[in-house]
């Protein structure tokens, strides 16, 4: 049966597409086939970070209104197997979305794939509450910053009371964490939350942290997922982060300032020089 997984932030900017496709590309890399939903209708961008813009014919509006099927509309990535893309509209409105019609989708979606990614855009509006909906999971992905934490609470508030789990009594949403941009030197520095102090306000098991990385930039920017570039430390931990999803046991990564050893002080000064 599928698990429909939302990516949900209370905040913009925090790289919640970016998490999206780099999860899950993770996961079919590890041969669950895996369908990533773009929700932010009318601002879409998964399609840019997975390198398919020019491949988009039809999107979730089109099927949700009947002007075209699933199988026409899907974007099979031609990198790694088992992974779909289902683009947002650039054109239409948000109000385009109905709960009917993404309830319809994920039914149909559901019989073919293992995994379900909602795409959610940031904040509660209308395609955020749509893409939570339905959710069986919500992985919140959160920056170490004060109103980026504050802000993921109130999602945290959303999936408790306004999702279909919610509303039926069954069991809730299975809530996680990732802390994304994360640097130790900053957190050293008093610049940022640490780990601990983001897990004490917002109670949620940790997924993964994902390091403050210049590759992640530039995989976006190339139309390439970053968990494919296995050797950057922000791939790493995506790659971990969905093993740990999987059920792995995964010590966490990226949580502490390097020590540099003599010869890489050394080493660095002369560069330096």
């Amino acid at each position: 049966m599928a698990k429909i997984i939302v990516v949900t932030s209370g905040k913009g900017g925090v790289g919640k597409t970016t998490s999206s496709a780099a999860l899950g590309t993770a996961l079919a890399l590890k041969g669950h086939k895996t369908v990533i939903i773009d929700f932010d209708v009318g601002l879409r961008n998964l399609d840019l970070i997975m390198g398919c813009e020019r491949r988009v014919v039809y999107d979730l509006i089109n099927v949700i209104h009947g002007e075209a099927n699933i199988a026409q509309t899907l974007i099979k990535d031609k990198r790694v197997d088992n992974l779909y893309i289902l683009p947002a509209s650039q054109t239409r409105d948000k109000d385009a979305l109905t709960k009917e019609g993404v309830e319809t989708v994920l039914n149909e979606l559901a019989k073919t794939f293992d995994f379900i990614l909602c795409d959610s855009p940031a904040g509660i509006e209308r395609g955020a509450l749509l893409a939570m909906y339905f959710a069986d999971e919500a992985i919140v992905v959160t920056n170490p910053e004060v109103s980026s934490v504050r802000d993921s609470d109130r999602i945290l508030g959303v999936l408790a009371s306004k999702t279909k789990r919610a509303e039926e009594g069954k069991e809730p949403v299975k809530e996680y964490l990732l802390l994304t941009r994360y640097s130790p030197e900053r957190v050293e520095k008093g610049e940022m939350l640490s780990v601990d102090d983001v897990q004490e306000i917002l109670s949620i098991p940790l997924l993964g942290i994902i390091p403050e990385s210049k590759s992640v930039l530039k995989a976006s920017n190339s139309g390439v997922p970053v968990s494919l570039d296995k050797e950057s430390d922000a791939g790493q931990a995506y790659l971990d982060a969905v093993d740990r999803f999987l059920g792995e046991a995964k010590p966490h990564r990226f949580m502490t300032v390097e020590k540099r050893g003599l010869l890489q002080k050394l080493f660095g000064k002369r560069r330096a020089v």
